[in-house]
């Protein structure tokens, strides 16, 4: 928890490493997190924020900020990372007037992403994904949560998991890992789902969770994913085992899966097209995150807004994700989707800032730890070359990172 006294009182010799001349976007509650601060110097020991302000101790490393701005790490708390396999093709397909069923039934769609997955070694999964973890960091990003859901069997489901868990050995990077087994139904339980449930529930769950591959679960609820019986059987089989949950919910219709993923105490809800105030009411008296993905709305040239005035009525805390994956939202660029949330979905850029930081925390059940800059949260930084944080949501394609802080370490880019 955070010192209210804005100091974890070190002795001199205890910092690490001083911040200095750092414009200070906190992201805390209130009009204030959003304010950009006077020059001041931010503390660090033990990949802690120990102290703001205040006089800079002797004898310590020092980094001038020079007057740059800082913000919090960024957080991409909705990515499918972690797959093998390149979808250009139906993407040029479906242009050229070719139904999505059709490419399926030419063993295109996401069983052609399980299959190329499926194939690749442990090793080749990580290395075809650090050139996409490498565009988010480029664009801030310090913490990634990566989902599983391109093998569907539980050697391959595991595989995913260690694969994104490796990639914290080859980049400064914290990886918060999903299961997500009940994504798609495979092609050996055609006409099964049910039985595959059951196979997701009594034999991938129970070792994910001994062996601490993943802390949540999460089930595309849908008419083309698992219904809200099947989304219910991984949600109670995941909190029996100790993870929390999360739902890819009310994307193509109102199934009533965010509602479900809310009685659960769901981190997030994920998509959320067609959710309608019953579902909002219920996510806020939960403490669900709404997370929107504007990519995917994007790229499949959707129409149904989500519903953003119910949100902002409903207090419901609201996060923005790429969703990179192969199908529906190929971009490793978070701070274009703050570009397209505000274009889009009509977002204000601090609802976009707060949406990659603090609300993103949350919804990866940080809350308490990561998206903020105050005492005693991970000093997980990002330095700006720009002047006001409105930016981030207005300008692309113009690198401005300075450097990087991933739990205390300085990084530079």
């Amino acid at each position: 928890m955070s010192d209210p006294n804005n100091t974890l009182k070190p002795s001199n010799q205890d910092i690490d490493l001083v911040l200095t001349n750092a414009r200070i976007v906190s992201m805390t509650s209130g009009g204030e997190g959003y304010q950009v601060s006077e020059p001041t110097h931010i503390q660090i020991h033990e990949g802690k924020i120990v102290k703001i302000s205040g006089d800079v101790p002797v004898d310590t490393n020092v980094y001038d900020c020079k007057n740059q701005l800082v913000t919090p790490g960024f957080i991409d708390c909705h990515t499918h990372l972690i797959y093998a396999g390149n979808r250009a093709n139906e993407f040029e397909m479906r242009l050229n007037g070719v139904p999505y069923q059709e490419i399926a039934n030419q063993g295109g769609g996401i069983l052609s992403t399980v299959r190329a997955t499926r194939e690749a070694s442990e090793e080749q999964l990580i290395e075809l994904a650090l050139p996409r973890l490498d565009g988010l960091i480029r664009t801030g990003v310090t913490t990634v949560e990566v989902k599983s859901g391109y093998g569907l069997t539980l050697n391959d489901e595991v595989k995913m998991l260690r694969a994104a868990k490796a990639l914290e050995d080859h980049r400064k990077i914290r990886v918060s890992t999903t299961l997500l087994a009940a994504h798609a139904l495979p092609p050996e339980y055609a006409g099964r789902a049910d039985d595959y449930i059951d196979y997701v529930c009594q034999e991938i769950i129970p070792l994910v969770a001994e062996e601490q591959l993943a802390t949540s679960v999460d089930v595309f609820c849908e008419s083309i994913g698992f219904n809200l019986a099947q989304t219910e059987k991984v949600f109670r089989a995941a909190q029996q085992h100790g993870l929390t949950v999360k739902g890819h919910t009310e994307q193509l219709s109102n199934l009533g899966g965010t509602e479900l993923t809310a009685r659960y105490s769901g981190l997030s809800a994920d998509h959320i097209e067609f959710l309608d105030e019953h579902g909002v009411i219920a996510m806020a008296k939960s403490g669900t995150v709404a997370t929107l993905l504007p990519g995917a709305f994007y790229f499949l040239r959707e129409t149904q807004l989500p519903p953003i005035e119910l949100l902002r009525k409903h207090n419901v805390p609201m996060a923005i994700a790429t969703d990179l994956n192969p199908g529906t939202s190929p971009f490793a660029d978070l701070t274009m989707m703050m570009n397209m949330g505000c274009t889009l979905f009509g977002l204000t850029p601090e609802e976009t800032l707060r949406g990659v930081t603090c609300n993103a925390a949350k919804a990866l059940g940080y809350g308490e730890s990561r998206g903020q800059i105050q005492s005693g949260f991970d000093a997980d930084l990002a330095i700006w070359d720009i002047t006001h944080p409105a930016d981030f949501s207005y300008q692309q394609g113009i690198s401005r990172l300075s450097a990087r802080l991933v739990n205390g370490e300085l990084n530079h880019v």
